[in-house]
């Protein structure tokens, strides 16, 4: 009896062994499943043990990211294998753009000075960030904040068109409703400039989202400043790029002031590349003086938000050499010798006219020559376009409703009266008619 009952207890741990066995099996084997799935969705798997550590250790800082640099401030390529293969005529194209719109900005800034235009901001100390524009297609739509000129010269835009814009006349794109600079181009891809900070960050995002669904081999590119990057449409706009795969470009021009505000103020952390990272986004850091670092660097982030449908960050770090625009005055907030200093050490066109010259590809003669005519091309179109009339003054009420709507109506009628009533107050000999 006392066999047989051990017998049956024997068989019952057995069983039961078996059966504990079965379901560790069964576990282990869903929460592998589980994992995999989880994996598969893109989801942090924070059932993995590897995820957990029992020190307790509070990050302070990380490294600084280094900036990617192709040649130095004398135009010696520092290593070979990154020299672009460039030809000379392309190369000279960049190049004759940067002096060509170096002789525009001292033009139109004198020209706001003799109250001949209303407002302008220089390009002065950025101008190597043309490097991004020759890394582009032409089907690439640019969303730009006010210092992407250079974008349009690269891609063609006339100096009738620029000068048309600067001073509102009836030629003008925009009709006469933007303040200078505040280009747009719609054959040349690039969205109107608008005034508010970082507007331009999410539209971006939308529109490289919509490139995306219509299966366009085209990718967005959004400039932005350091101080932009304080605005809350910078995170909206990242965050939304990273989490619905878009390819955009994000190009941040660190120039080191927010109009007065330095950048020592504007943030703590690791300039804005770490916040890319932070974003789950592919981050590169480069000397924004370098324009072949710019040039590559734009290039390789174009591979991967076409070929991945990805965002891309890229920190250009630079300095703004001249003021804010027209209504700033620089030496209020920062040392003039400063300036000279990096004007005099690290000038971005000089750059690359050494690395030009050490090609035997440029001379001063060629130098001297190129800006003569830039300067008396500039001045046909400045003279031109200051002689035109403004815009047409319907164009107040047009261009927002298919019709007019009652309030637009009685505004335009009330317009029109006062006109006629006063006409020596509201004269419109200098104003385009639609007659």
């Amino acid at each position: 009896m006392l066999r047989n009952t051990t017998k049956i207890l024997s068989l019952y741990t057995q069983n039961t062994l078996r059966k504990q066995c079965l379901h560790t099996t069964i576990r282990t084997s869903n929460a592998a499943a589980k994992a995999k799935l989880i994996e598969k969705k893109g989801l942090p798997n924070w059932s993995n043990e590897d995820r957990f550590t029992t020190d307790m250790k509070i990050i302070e800082s990380t490294a600084p990211l280094k900036a990617y640099r192709v040649m130095d401030h004398t135009g010696q390529i520092l290593d070979k294998a990154h020299e672009p293969q460039m030809s000379k005529e392309e190369a000279l194209y960049c190049y004759k753009k940067m002096v060509q719109l170096h002789v525009i900005d001292g033009i139109l800034y004198e020209a706001q000075r003799q109250g001949r235009i209303s407002f302008y901001m220089t390009h002065y100390g950025e101008e190597a960030m043309i490097g991004s524009a020759a890394a582009l297609e032409n089907d690439d739509v640019v969303f730009g904040q006010y210092r992407e000129a250079f974008m349009l010269l690269y891609r063609g835009f006339t100096m009738d068109e620029m000068m048309n814009q600067c001073f509102s006349n009836d030629m003008d794109y925009g009709k006469g409703r933007q303040m200078p600079i505040h280009y747009g181009s719609k054959k040349l891809n690039f969205q109107t400039i608008s005034s508010p900070l970082g507007t331009q960050i999410p539209q971006a995002t939308g529109a490289a989202y919509a490139l995306k669904l219509s299966n366009s081999r085209a990718c967005t590119i959004c400039f932005f400043g350091e101080g932009a990057a304080s605005e809350g449409d910078f995170h909206a706009g990242l965050n939304m790029a990273a989490t619905l795969k878009c390819p955009v470009i994000f190009m941040c021009r660190n120039n080191g002031y927010a109009i007065s505000t330095p950048s020592s103020e504007q943030y703590k952390g690791d300039g804005i590349a770490s916040r890319g990272i932070g974003y789950g986004i592919d981050t590169i850091r480069v000397d924004g003086n370098d324009i072949w670092a710019v040039y590559n660097a734009t290039k390789a982030a174009r591979e991967i938000a076409i070929e991945e449908n990805k965002p891309v960050l890229i920190e250009a770090m630079t300095y703004r050499i001249g003021h804010h625009s027209t209504s700033d005055d620089s030496t209020k907030y920062r040392d003039r010798n400063e300036v000279e200093e990096r004007a005099q050490f690290d000038n971005p066109v000089t750059r690359f006219r050494r690395y030009l010259e050490h090609k035997q590809w440029w001379n001063q003669d060629e130098e001297d020559q190129w800006r003569k005519e830039v300067r008396s091309s500039l001045m046909k179109s400045f003279n031109a376009a200051e002689k035109r009339k403004k815009p047409d003054l319907n164009q107040m009420f047009s261009d927002v409703y298919d019709e007019l709507t009652p309030n637009l109506v009685a505004q335009k009628q009330e317009l029109q009266e006062l006109i006629k009533k006063y006409p020596e107050y509201y004269s419109t000999k200098d104003y385009a008619s639609s007659s």
